[in-house]
């Protein structure tokens, strides 16, 4: 039985910003799944696109891995000899309870937790890499970066997936997919004083951009091969081949 995340219920006089704390950890499932649409529906894809890309002898990167959501979905699907994944988070919390959670399902394959800042991360022989909401919690001046050493290190023939919270340029579509985006949290249960604080202590953290801003990026980066292959409401992902 997941943890009911109550984190904001109450007023908290000085809010600050996010972080991934033992307080989120511990509510995170239920907080992700009724904060993110469409975030069961990008995790078990997420493995269907492993068992597609995965490469004998190889390794895949899940950068900004949380609880290990993304890692149980690949590693359920990798068929393929030698492939092992790894996994990274900067948060001590999520780190700890990532560990755990993998260790109560059983598999042969090999996987490596690490608690780091993903920017230091080499990338070497990857069939794949997964950003799951995670790029957008980078300062807009590193993700470049990040983007070009991704490519740099996956294979020919491998996947980048992108998953993000998108803005839009359109000055009618922005604030209506964000009041739906709103309509979906008070739908799943959420106080207008939860959405409110959550917001607050999220705004000056969570640097949003556009699907073309996106684009550009992993077109930088060297890639060829990108599109858009989910999206609900504000929310979606990209992959991008090599």
């Amino acid at each position: 039985m997941q943890n009911r995340d109550k984190l904001f219920a109450a007023p908290i006089q000085n809010l600050g910003d996010w972080t991934f704390d033992e307080k989120v950890a511990e509510v995170f499932p239920d907080m992700i799944q009724r904060s993110v649409p469409g975030y069961s529906t990008i995790i078990s894809m997420i493995g269907m696109l492993a068992k597609r890309f995965t490469k004998a002898n190889s390794t895949v990167y899940d950068l900004g891995c949380s609880l290990g959501a993304v890692t149980l979905s690949i590693r359920r699907n990798i068929q393929v000899n030698n492939c092992k994944i790894i996994a990274v988070d900067n948060s001590p919390a999520m780190v700890e309870r990532c560990k755990r959670h993998l260790t109560l399902f059983r598999s042969d394959i090999d996987v490596a937790v690490y608690e780091a800042d993903i920017r230091d991360i080499k990338i070497t022989n990857a069939s794949m890499v997964v950003l799951n909401f995670t790029l957008q919690f980078l300062p807009p001046k590193d993700r470049q970066q990040l983007l070009n050493s991704i490519y740099q290190g996956l294979i020919p023939g491998g996947i980048l997936v992108l998953s993000e919270k998108f803005s839009f340029a359109d000055k009618q579509i922005n604030p209506l997919l964000f009041e739906m985006h709103l309509d979906f949290k008070r739908a799943n249960g959420y106080s207008e004083l939860e959405i409110s604080q959550k917001r607050s202590m999220l705004e000056n953290v969570m640097l949003t951009d556009t699907i073309d801003i996106h684009k550009q990026r992993i077109q930088q980066a060297g890639f060829t091969h990108i599109d858009t292959w989910f999206q609900c409401v504000n929310f979606g992902s990209l992959i991008a081949i090599k």
